[in-house]
């Protein structure tokens, strides 16, 4: 069974509902950051799965609700066990629906402010997967796995 498969079939650790509105997004970051701190991630690693998901909201709120404060934005939170340890994060919201194939960050050479945010996201999380939700909206689920983590922090201090 895929990551996003089990993300639908079990209960999660933590459940947030939220409306769209970026003032909601500093309480997030803290949680997550907490969250990924207690299930063993270091500190720069918890920072940038936090970064990620606060970029993935921020995308529901700007693009998806087109900065309406109403939209609702549901954040499902799994611990992952053995054999893989680590952590599971799926994002849902009824906003305008897009083609997943279409999801892309903007050219890199391209030197502006902004447009960054799914490039951050696919280099901080282990697996990215974005699917239309039956019904409506979009649901954006995102793995980081611990030993992927710590891998990624000894390449840093290479």
């Amino acid at each position: 069974m895929s990551e996003a498969e089990r993300a639908t079939t079990v209960e999660p650790d933590v459940q947030v509902e939220l409306f769209s509105q970026p003032r909601f997004l500093t309480g997030i970051r803290g949680l997550v950051t907490q969250l990924a701190r207690r299930l063993g991630f270091e500190e720069g690693a918890a920072g940038k799965i936090s970064l990620a998901l606060d970029e993935a909201i921020c995308n529901v709120i700007n693009h998806g609700y087109d900065r309406r404060p109403d939209g609702r934005i549901w954040i499902r939170i799994w611990a992952l066990e053995a054999p893989r340890p680590g952590l599971r994060i799926v994002v849902e919201d009824r906003a305008r629906m897009v083609d997943p194939a279409k999801i892309r960050s903007r050219d890199l050479d391209d030197i502006r402010p902004g447009g960054l945010g799914v490039h951050i996201i696919r280099e901080v999380m282990d697996d990215v997967v974005y699917e239309q939700r039956d019904g409506g909206g979009m649901r954006l689920t995102l793995v980081k796995h611990l030993a992927d983590a710590v891998a990624d922090g000894k390449k840093a201090d290479s």
